[in-house]
């Protein structure tokens, strides 16, 4: 047992891209039966990485609820357009959280220290490109950082 144990890798993270994605204001559907419903558009954006690089085109949106304990869940989906025209749909689920004080200065588009809270999630790829299928045999996790007009998300494949 002691051998198989010695024998397991342990994971590491390797970047794949720093986006930039621009976002307009909340549209508030209201309360739910857990928390507040609110959709904010994607606007448009841009993403680098050693592998892919490109922009985010407009028409995404994240869809969160702020839950009554103060988390945010997002669930954003988007398209992103490599420099060589490749499509790439991504859909990244994940909280963002922080103490009461630092949130409500998150919802009133404040700028705030991105340690301060709590932002990962979760970046699922689907595309048919063939130069990109190396994104479906992947595991990828991502730190956020929101800004008043933009979210900057980094992006890392689990190795």
């Amino acid at each position: 047992m002691e051998n198989l144990l010695q024998s397991q890798i342990e994971p590491s993270l390797r970047l794949l891209y720093t986006s930039s994605v621009e976002v307009g204001p909340p549209m508030i559907v209201g309360d739910i039966s857990y928390g507040e419903r609110r959709i904010i558009p994607i606007t448009g954006g841009s993403f680098s990485g050693p592998r892919l690089s490109g922009r985010v085109l407009p028409g995404g949106a994240d869809w969160q609820v702020i839950r009554r304990d103060g988390i945010a869940e997002l669930e954003a989906r988007y398209t992103l357009e490599t420099d060589d025209g490749a499509l790439i749909y991504v859909l990244n689920k994940g909280i963002r959280s922080g103490s009461q004080e630092v949130m409500e200065r998150l919802a009133r588009g404040e700028a705030v220290h991105p340690g301060e809270y709590y932002f990962r999630t979760r970046p699922v790829f689907e595309t048919g490109a063939a130069t990109y299928q190396w994104l479906h045999r992947l595991i990828a996790v991502a730190t956020g950082e929101r800004l008043p007009d933009k979210v900057i998300i980094t992006a890392y494949e689990v190795t």
